[in-house]
């Protein structure tokens, strides 16, 4: 039987805030609830109110859609017309089939929103010597403010997934825009100015590692050393995803950042092996005495690096969930800034408390930055792999799908995962085997395109069906 690939995980799911509305159990038809989980939109199935703006009779020569954003198929012949002239209110029958907005909480109600199994409790708290008893075990009442707090964040929280759902397609699209839009100079001065302050802090600590000879200040300086190719890689990858030959690259290459980012991993590694190496080889030959020289400039300059990393650090943190450059530029200042912390102490300790602490710490913090790099190549890879997306995004398809048009009376499958930095979706819809192939058509290229529109899918693959009761089409291990 045809199963279902996406996950929905109670409680903030999209399956917890339908079943609220008990919407499933009087649309599902037996036989596709017996062969597999579909959802059936059913107020597109029972008659349309008055003010609505589809027609009262479907016909199978023209396809209809509910789409709310003005991006139409290059077949399609129908046209709608506002009857009233009025505009409509935020949240209709059309737009709003399942009524989830009913099912927004506003601040005062979910203030007043405790735990059940509290609740007598709370009322005998309100009586004489209510409040006596509710203090003598103040562990109890930590518990129980802790738990009202966690479930009035689970209804802030499904209010969020709600308005997130509702929106439409466009607004996602002008959102993401205006964001593009918004952060492109604080996008520049964050790319250009880590390249230019990186590029001086490499030469600043290139400095220290050689004149004072502290392994540990080498390792911060093998680090500083590549963060201006790192920038410089990050530049180059996005130059090459705005220039693409579509009969070269069908696809695009968003991915070569992704691989980019897998190479650079690597070279850093290989790096800390080999400093690594010379530490061990530093103890192995032991000191005759027993601390290092100690070289003030080196200090300073490192400490001059470590400031500087700090405020990279801070001016990125606002931005790296916005832009994905960004947010590895972040993981980079993040790590810098312990590495260069962590070598300042260990090259002092080295040449004012015992000589073994300089290659010693040299040696933990090329294993730190190792296992940093190879976990971000491990992040990295699972992208390139194809990870599946996060409940919320996978949520927000399935809706999108499910409210599309009246024509579609299933969802069989939806699939999302990572292809790079973006998503590729998969929707497999089901409709009357007695549609045309027009109508068919047009319904699934206006629910393909609304679904490449959302900022984070790079391509969508709509498959129509007229029935679940089928094998899957696809197979997770082929047989050559």
């Amino acid at each position: 039987s045809a199963t279902i690939t996406f996950c929905l995980e109670p409680p903030a799911s999209l399956s917890f805030l339908l079943s609220n509305l008990q919407f499933i159990n009087r649309t599902m038809d037996e036989s596709h609830l017996r062969q597999s989980m579909s959802h059936h939109p059913s107020p597109f199935n029972s008659p349309q109110p008055p003010h609505s703006h589809l027609p009262s009779t479907l016909s199978y020569n023209e396809a209809t859609t509910t789409a709310l954003e003005q991006q139409a198929s290059q077949h399609r012949t129908g046209n709608t017309s506002d009857e009233e002239g009025q505009p409509p209110p935020r949240y209709t029958r059309e737009n709003d089939p399942f009524q989830l907005a009913s099912k927004i909480k506003t601040d005062e109600e979910i203030r007043q929103i405790h735990p059940q199994a509290n609740t007598a409790r709370k009322r005998d708290s309100c009586g004489p010597g209510g409040l006596l008893r509710a203090t003598k075990n103040p562990k109890k009442a930590l518990d129980t403010a802790i738990s009202s707090r966690q479930l009035q964040g689970f209804y802030h929280s499904q209010n969020e997934n709600i308005e997130r759902m509702l929106k439409p397609v466009e607004e996602h699209v002008r959102d993401a825009r205006e964001i593009s839009v918004n952060n492109q100079l604080k996008y520049k001065i964050a790319v250009y100015g880590s390249f230019a302050a990186n590029v001086i802090l490499s030469v600043l600590q290139l400095y220290g590692a050689i004149s004072s000879g502290s392994l540990s200040l080498f390792t911060t300086m093998a680090d500083a050393v590549f963060d201006p190719m790192s920038n410089l890689t990050l530049l180059l990858c996005n130059k090459a995803v705005n220039r693409v030959d579509p009969r070269k690259f069908p696809a695009g290459k968003a991915r070569i950042e992704t691989a980019g980012n897998i190479c650079f991993c690597f070279l850093m590694t290989a790096v800390s092996f080999i400093i690594i190496a010379f530490s061990i080889r530093e103890l192995v030959e032991g000191s005759e005495s027993a601390t290092g020289d100690f070289h003030l400039p080196s200090v300073i300059a490192v400490i001059v690096a470590f400031c500087t990393k700090f405020a990279l650090f801070v001016y990125c943190f606002a931005l790296r969930h916005q832009v994905s450059q960004i947010r590895i530029l972040w993981e980079d200042h993040r790590n810098d800034l312990f590495i260069n912390g962590f070598g300042i102490l260990t090259s002092v300790g080295g040449s004012k408390l015992r000589w073994w602490i300089d290659p010693m710490g040299a040696i933990i913090l090329s294993v730190l930055v190792s296992c940093l790099w190879l976990y971000t190549a491990y992040h990295e890879f699972q992208l390139l792999i194809g990870v599946t997306a996060d409940t919320k995004m996978q949520q927000l398809i399935t809706y999108i799908s499910m409210t599309h048009s009246p024509f579609i009376t299933a969802i069989d499958t939806v699939r999302a995962y990572t292809s790079g930095p973006r998503l590729l979706v998969e929707v497999d819809v089901v409709m009357d085997p007695n549609d045309s192939l027009r109508a068919t058509h047009d319904v699934a290229e206006e629910l393909q395109m609304k679904l490449e529109s959302l900022p984070d899918v790079e391509r969508a693959y709509v498959h129509v069906d007229y029935e679940t009761t089928h094998k899957p089409e696809h197979f997770l291990k082929k047989e050559l």
